[in-house]
């Protein structure tokens, strides 16, 4: 009876992962115990290292095993940009386009408040710090284009408008390679409107 409790942890532990339902975790859990062992066990000792290493970087707030990220570290960085993402993901797009060589501000969320998450949940607070360091010239707003994304980014920009720095937002339109009739309507507009 114990196998069958420790099974039932394992699918459990396994649906937490976004997009997870039953099937796929009872899939991914029988597939491991029956031809994965060593992946199994390497799977669980990844985690635990990572959940028990990697913290956020004091500056930034991504992903660090350092008190201070790579990153923010860098010389060759341009300390007068600062681009502001919704989370370390979304930094990490950013930085495999090869086309930003700024500083980040990383939120780990965004305004929700229908979820409760308010300023305070996405450290606004440390963001306007940083921001009105000297350093700083510009802020590149590049949270998402959701409207919990579109608030966040508002609430970020009236905020530093005041504080007499350049704001940008990320440019949003029809993507590369696509055929006007196959993209949304909103992606349309929006790209018309921010046209140049």
């Amino acid at each position: 009876m114990a196998s069958a409790n420790a099974l039932e942890l394992l699918i459990q532990a396994l649906r937490r992962l976004p997009g997870v339902g039953v099937k796929s975790a009872s899939r991914m859990a029988f597939y491991l115990l029956q031809h994965d062992r060593a992946g199994a066990l390497g799977l669980s000792r990844a985690l635990a290292q990572a959940a028990a290493e990697i913290g956020h970087c004091e500056r930034c707030h991504t992903f660090t095993q350092a008190d201070v990220c790579a990153t923010c570290l860098d010389p060759k960085r341009d300390a007068s940009k600062l681009c502001v993402v919704e989370t370390p993901a979304d930094q990490s797009a950013v930085e495999r386009t090869g086309a930003y060589r700024g500083l980040y501000f990383v939120l780990m969320g965004r305004l929700s408040p229908l979820d409760g998450i308010g300023p305070k949940d996405i450290g606004l607070k440390k963001l306007f710090e940083r921001a009105c360091d000297g350093q700083v010239r510009e802020v590149i707003l590049a949270t998402n284009f959701t409207a919990e994304g579109e608030a966040t980014a508002h609430v970020i920009g009236e905020a530093l408008k005041a504080r007499g720095l350049s704001l940008t937002r990320l440019a949003r339109g029809v993507p590369a390679g696509s055929e006007l009739e196959y993209v949304d309507l909103g992606t349309i507009a929006h790209a018309l409107v921010d046209r140049r």
